[in-house]
């Protein structure tokens, strides 16, 4: 809908669109259904998939995402958006599925919500990904500024490189070199020296809720909706960081936007298409 460099990162905002006057959510939830065996399959399962098993495995793909009534509660769906945004925007190459961190049914991850990575200029550039699916713009600014500063802890880190080194298919074309990137005696400085975190937030929008078309006046007044908040996101992960580390904040910051009519409709309809695929 619209990219801005803000000088430390891109603020963009994605949508749907609409049709017919209807805010396209159906057509969204599609759309997302089309990325899911990417999101959830690993570098060899993604390789092996032909006509033959291209359902097969996309019912796999949906039986590792979803595997809970409680679906409302469960943020795979702001993961697979991200994963969509910045593999379309920054055509970047997903190097572990988060949910292979599972180690059961039902159980909600903690950690990095993407681990991608970009080759720029020669070499590996890590996107480590937060995002929060939402419906009020407010809230996930504050829950994803703090969660942003407390990942970048020292041993959170040092944790997170272990368990995503572990989960690297070796099979995967830059397997070596982000191992190397991740390796315990590889100084953090040089980490986020190639590495820059993406965010992505959703929420209910009003400028949505009373829009029939995506014409210039629906694109202005939601750059108007979403201005405070771009500013309000970067200033508090600044201020939290250099409260914590008493350092400047280190790391390049894209930020995007989804807005949405209504989260529970998008729910909605991800979850009929989810179980529809475990059938």
């Amino acid at each position: 809908m619209f990219h801005e460099f803000s000088g430390t990162g891109d603020d963009l905002a994605l949508c749907a669109g609409f049709e017919r006057g209807e805010w396209r959510n159906d057509q969204l939830a599609d759309h997302m259904m089309e990325w899911l065996p990417e999101f959830a399959l690993d570098y060899s399962e993604l390789s092996d998939i032909g006509h033959a098993n291209a359902l097969r495995m996309t019912k796999k793909a949906a039986k590792i995402v979803y595997q809970t009534e409680k679906y409302g509660l469960r943020g795979e769906f702001g993961e697979i958006l991200l994963h969509i945004a910045i593999r379309q925007v920054y055509e970047t190459l997903p190097a572990v599925s988060k949910i292979y961190y599972k180690s059961a049914v039902n159980e909600t991850v903690k950690g990095f919500d993407a681990v991608h990575v970009v080759r720029k200029d020669g070499d590996l550039e890590l996107w480590i990904g937060e995002t929060k699916f939402y419906e009020n713009i407010t809230r996930a600014v504050y829950d994803v500024s703090k969660e942003v500063v407390d990942h970048l802890e020292t041993d959170y880190l040092r944790s997170e490189f272990i368990l995503i080194k572990n989960k690297i298919d070796p099979a995967w074309p830059e397997a070596e070199e982000l191992s190397k990137l991740l390796h315990e005696n590889t100084s953090l400085d040089s980490v986020f020296n190639q590495a820059c975190i993406p965010i992505l937030l959703t929420y209910d929008s009003d400028v949505v809720g009373v829009s029939e078309s995506d014409n210039e006046e629906y694109r202005e007044k939601i750059k108007v909706e979403m201005r405070d908040a771009y500013a309000n996101l970067r200033r508090k992960i600044n201020h939290e960081y250099e409260k914590r580390f008493n350092q400047y904040f280190p790391l390049v910051v894209h930020v995007i936007f989804v807005p949405l009519k209504e989260k529970k409709q998008l729910i909605a309809a991800l979850d009929a298409r989810l179980k529809a695929l475990q059938l």
